[in-house]
């Protein structure tokens, strides 16, 4: 491999990105070329997440031009403080359109506390709820707020048809708690930064093959291990997804072949079209 990028015309595997945010502004004077690089390394099916009514409006548009792209529309903890009746209503229709499979990106987020705690959980409240409304699993975001979470979730989880705690890196506490909720969980990057990344990689041998999702949350977490030198802009980008599934196919005592099969089928199960 004499590029991050380089892959072979016909790659013998196929995956499936489930957290890539491609309206990102760092992909705008390369999406395309972006595209065409993920496809070549096998990367057959994509989740572009939402994070606000513009990206998740954004994501929709970019998914209307390909049939491998798909959209979530929600908002984001960070932004939770602007959630309104007003927002309510425009996100209720954006998740009605065919293009959109999941509901967020939506949760609580401790670490930064961009918005009031008090906003978050009745933010993530009323998504969890639009999410049963439409009858879409929800793509969910938790970092350093899981006692405040879990139980959250937990209330809604009978009536929701579906859950994966996107980007984990909790703790093995957090993770058998999810588990237990029936959630798939997302697993990134972060597996390969062995400076911070170890107690996750710790752990992934303990997700059931069929609740194991792997995803890029392209352009950030660019893996640390990569074998030669990081892309020019030191951007993460879909492409490099068979990358990290290899390594977590090693983590797991797997074949790369088995996690990219198994993963693939898990999301395409997941996000189906209604």
């Amino acid at each position: 491999m004499t590029e991050a990028h380089n892959s072979t015309t016909n790659p013998p595997v196929q995956w499936a990105d489930i957290g890539v945010n491609l309206t990102d502004k760092q992909f705008r004077d390369d999406r395309d070329a972006v595209i065409v690089r993920a496809r070549e390394a096998g990367v057959s099916w994509q989740l572009i997440t939402g994070t606000s009514l513009d990206e998740s409006r954004e994501a929709i548009a970019l998914a209307e031009q390909h049939d491998d792209l798909f959209a979530t529309a929600g908002l984001h903890p960070h932004s939770a403080r602007f959630y309104s009746p007003d927002l309510e209503k425009e996100l209720r229709d954006l998740l009605q359109h065919p293009a959109v499979r999941a509901a967020g990106e939506m949760g609580l987020d401790f670490n930064r506390d961009f918005s009031p705690r008090p906003d978050q959980e009745a933010a993530f409240e009323a998504q969890l709820g639009l999410a049963v409304d439409a009858g879409l699993p929800v793509f969910l975001h938790e970092r350093d707020a899981h006692e405040r979470f879990q139980p959250i979730l937990k209330a809604f989880r009978d009536d929701l048809v579906g859950a994966v705690v996107h980007c984990f890196t909790g703790s093995k506490t957090a993770l058998f708690d999810y588990l237990d909720l029936d959630c798939h969980i997302g697993i990134t990057g972060w597996v390969c930064d062995e400076r911070r990344g170890k107690e996750l990689a710790d752990l992934v041998h303990n997700i059931p093959d069929n609740r194991l999702l792997i995803e890029t949350d392209a352009p950030y977490l660019l893996p640390r291990d990569l074998p030669e030198a990081p892309p020019k802009k030191r951007r993460n980008e879909p492409s490099l997804l068979p990358w990290i599934g290899q390594r977590i196919a090693t983590l797991r005592g797997q074949k790369m072949e088995a996690v990219a099969a198994m993963t693939s089928a898990n999301a395409r199960t997941l996000f189906t079209a209604r």
